[in-house]
């Protein structure tokens, strides 16, 4: 990041390389130390358990990822010349203007958008899939295996039909099939069988990890007439996303996922549904014009991103989205893919050494994973398995269903898993502390 900060940079260009899992290089067999390729803020920080003061040991990175520190000095540059933007014609509001709008072309070049497609900052992921579920025109298909946050805004939008039935717009659920080649298969089929507006589906799942091929989803959702949505909340940080060269027509994703916990989200995509869609909040910003009278047909509604972002948005969080784009792609995904590629092997082989562990997932033939990955421990609930990481080892991991629980019950375990997840911040030593934890704690039964 350069002394003047994100407004001295321009949106990325650089040409982006697409890896999957079978680009990268296997581990050396030997294990050699994997260190943290970033500096996250916290990653210092200790607490008290049964075995002492002992650094912290984070694996709950899908959650909500620390801070990069690149991020957080971002935010502390900009905070003394914070301002309300596209109001002011004071120096400060034309700074944090230009701040603010700046981040949103950072966005778009980070995910490659299309020239003309939107970027419109919002609360979180839920809240930018509620705000496309109210502009799109006609029926969504999704998996039943999706998370709250991509199932429950479609069966609502659906369930907004029977009240209005100008909408006409149904949630058409999909059942998973034991193999990603035969839930595309499923999805295609339902596609076909009736039209559809929009295929909506998880890049890469919140609780196994496993990826899906995006550009085959896409390809599947443009033969039958409808437009994608990926959900790209677990997948953003770890790996390149193209929404162009994807062929994707809507993207979302969260910064507390993105290393940017500032309490803002992205919404990417096409500006017809958008614009034509009742803007998100009605207030100020989101208007063009409104009249001296009650009649809410006669206020004039702006067009693009402005539509959908009323009131004071939230401009920090916006640089810190920027900021932390910037960051991610000047390490580059090559880098990131690696570094998860290693720290995933580790994690792998050492989990399926300890008995009574067992790993989950989807599907039997997906071969893509970020770094997320789910297990229960026989004998052992797996809140009893997180207290036991936290209070006797100092290392914070994830149990529940993790508002996932049609996917839970799917896999099988509808009271619940543990899920391990790390990133950029993490390296080999809080992988060995983790697994070295579970193996002692099954020792003890």
């Amino acid at each position: 990041m350069s002394k003047r900060g994100l407004l001295a940079r321009s949106p990325l260009t650089r040409t982006r390389t697409i890896l999957s899992v079978t680009d990268i290089t296997p581990a050396p067999a030997d294990l050699a130390p994997v260190y943290p390729i970033a500096d996250v803020v916290g990653a210092h920080e200790t607490v008290d358990c049964a075995a002492g003061r002992v650094r912290y040991v984070n694996g709950d990175y899908a959650a909500s990822a620390p801070a990069l520190t690149a991020v957080a000095t971002e935010i502390a540059q900009a905070l003394p010349q914070y301002a309300s933007v596209h109001r002011g014609a004071g120096h400060l509001s034309q700074l944090a203007t230009a701040r603010y709008e700046n981040a949103r072309a950072v966005v778009a070049g980070f995910v490659r958008a299309r020239a003309d497609d939107h970027v419109i900052f919002t609360r979180n992921t839920t809240d930018g899939i509620n705000l496309l579920a109210r502009a799109v025109p006609g029926d969504t298909v999704v998996l039943d295996v999706e998370h709250h946050a991509n199932l429950l805004p479609w069966q609502r939008s659906g369930a907004d039909t029977k009240a209005k039935p100008e909408l006409d717009r149904k949630c058409r659920v999909v059942t998973c099939r034991p193999t990603v080649a035969a839930t595309l298969d499923g999805l295609a089929a339902e596609l076909h069988r009736a039209p559809a507006a929009l295929l909506a589906v998880t890049g890469a799942s919140k609780v196994t990890g496993e990826v899906l091929p995006l550009a085959k989803l896409a390809d599947i959702a443009h033969d039958a007439g409808a437009r994608v949505l990926v959900d790209a909340a677990q997948l953003a940080p770890h790996r390149a996303i193209t929404v162009a060269g994807h062929g994707i027509d809507y993207l979302v994703f969260s910064g507390h996922k993105l290393y940017a916990p500032f309490g803002c989200g992205v919404l990417v995509g096409r500006g017809d549904w958008l614009d034509a869609a009742e803007p998100y909040l009605a207030g100020g910003g989101a208007t063009a014009d409104v009249p001296p009278t009650d009649d809410a047909l006669e206020v004039a509604w702006r067009s693009g991103p402005a539509r959908h972002e009323g009131g004071t948005p939230n401009v920090l969080g916006a640089i810190a989205i920027a900021a932390a784009c910037v960051a991610i792609d000047d390490l580059g995904f090559e880098r990131i893919g690696l570094h998860e590629h290693r720290l995933r092997t580790r994690f792998d082989d050492a989990l399926d050494g300890i008995d009574g562990v067992r790993r989950l997932s989807i599907w039997s033939d997906s071969r893509d994973r970020v770094g997320i990955a789910a297990f229960t421990v026989a004998g052992h609930s797996p809140r009893a398995v997180a207290e036991h990481l936290n209070d006797t080892h100092g290392i914070g991991v994830r149990d529940g269903r993790f508002c996932a629980h049609p996917l839970l019950h799917h896999l099988g375990h509808p009271e619940g898993a543990v899920r391990v997840s790390f990133g950029v911040g993490t390296g080999s030593d809080d992988i060995d502390r983790l697994t070295a934890a579970l193996a002692d704690l099954v020792s003890r039964t």
